[in-house]
């Protein structure tokens, strides 16, 4: 089963499988990187970790202030820093970034998601 075309679903939840260019999620399945927000899940057209930057997370910064306090921020197969700017803007809406591993970013989304935490995370596709 696939994602609605419009790349979101509504709510919170957990990614249940992740690889093979995409993740798994409430018995669907999206290809490609994913944004998991308070609101829903969202298609992202990030491929690569060098095009994260404010217009990118645009989506992330337009949830309700307060409903994000960390944003996980899977970058690929291996760990990128985020560039400054873009730990600025997002530091201003009241967010801290996690950049790691799309793998631990989204097993930590999960424990988060799980203990209730304020938690988003913006995946790049493995």
């Amino acid at each position: 089963m696939s994602a609605p075309h419009e790349g979101f679903l509504p709510g919170q939840h957990p990614i249940d499988a992740y690889g093979a260019g995409g993740f798994k999620f409430a018995d669907m399945s999206h290809r490609g990187s994913l944004l998991a927000l308070p609101s829903g899940l969202y298609a992202w057209d990030v491929r690569q970790a060098a095009d994260i930057d404010a217009a990118s997370l645009a989506r992330v910064l337009a949830e309700e202030r307060g409903l994000i306090e960390h944003l996980l921020v899977g970058t690929g197969r291996d760990l990128a820093p985020l560039a400054r700017p873009v730990r600025e803007t997002l530091r201003a809406a009241g967010i801290v970034a996690e950049p790691m591993a799309t793998g631990a970013a989204a097993r930590t989304y999960n424990i988060l998601l799980g203990e209730r935490r304020r938690v988003a995370a913006a995946l790049i596709a493995v």
